[in-house]
């Protein structure tokens, strides 16, 4: 991470990095939350990789304090699906996932769901979990927001690469982790036999994740960790 990005005493998104401008939701936390004072640098970003050091106004304007900067971003992003749980636990899982540094976050909808949302349901809920990111990407100082869609039938994201969690499959171990960019997290109830076959038929695997029984969200979140700590190299 950029130093610059790390010193930085608040970050936030913005419509435009020529004349960035204070959302009221994002000025209220500056000013009600953080309470910063005039001349603090704050570091705003686009949302898809290019950002710069911006100095904080006391009436909550934003001056360009450094040329914009843009991160390559990774060649080959990396993506974890999982099925919905109960209650908020996806909000915490989004939450996490962003915080670690996933590229894309992929709502899965298994055989054996027991959460399953309708259209505009899930358009609502998508909504909601696009700030879930939003806010963690601001705390972890991210300059690319996650991409977040679904709910998927398994079918819509089998292919090379892409892996499913299952307690019998390989280890994902750093050596794995090359073969793979996607690991997919079932239900509690685990995936169906014919949902675990389309997955080796599309050309993908299934990894294990370790010697015990993982809930969804614990198992997001060490694939995650996994893949991304194999990336950083």
């Amino acid at each position: 991470m950029n130093p610059a990005l790390r010193r930085s005493a608040a970050h936030v998104f913005v419509e435009s990095l020529a004349a960035p401008v204070l959302s009221d939701d994002d000025l209220h936390h500056l000013q009600r939350v953080l309470r910063l004072r005039a001349g603090e640098i704050v570091s705003v970003s686009d949302g898809a990789g290019s950002w710069r050091a911006c100095r904080y106004g006391d009436d909550g304007s934003l001056s360009a304090d450094g040329d914009i900067e843009t991160d390559p971003g990774r060649e080959r992003p990396l993506a974890i699906g999982f099925a919905l749980p109960k209650g908020d636990r996806p909000e915490w899982i989004v939450q996490k996932l962003t915080e670690i540094g996933v590229d894309r976050i992929l709502l899965v909808d298994a055989e054996r769901s027991i959460v399953r949302w309708e259209p505009a349901k899930a358009a609502r809920n998508r909504d909601r979990l696009a700030k879930v990111a939003r806010e963690a990407s601001m705390q972890s100082r991210r300059t690319r927001l996650p991409e977040i869609s679904g709910p998927w039938p398994l079918a819509a994201l089998v292919g090379p690469g892409v892996a499913a969690a299952e307690p019998d499959g390989v280890p994902l171990t750093p050596a794995r982790t090359a073969e793979v960019h996607t690991v997919l997290v079932g239900p509690e109830g685990g995936w169906t036999a014919a949902e675990l076959a389309a997955v080796t038929e599309g050309g993908g695997i299934t990894v294990g994740l370790g010697a015990t029984i993982l809930r969804v969200e614990t198992a997001a979140l060490v694939a995650a960790t996994r893949l991304t700590a194999a990336d950083r190299g």
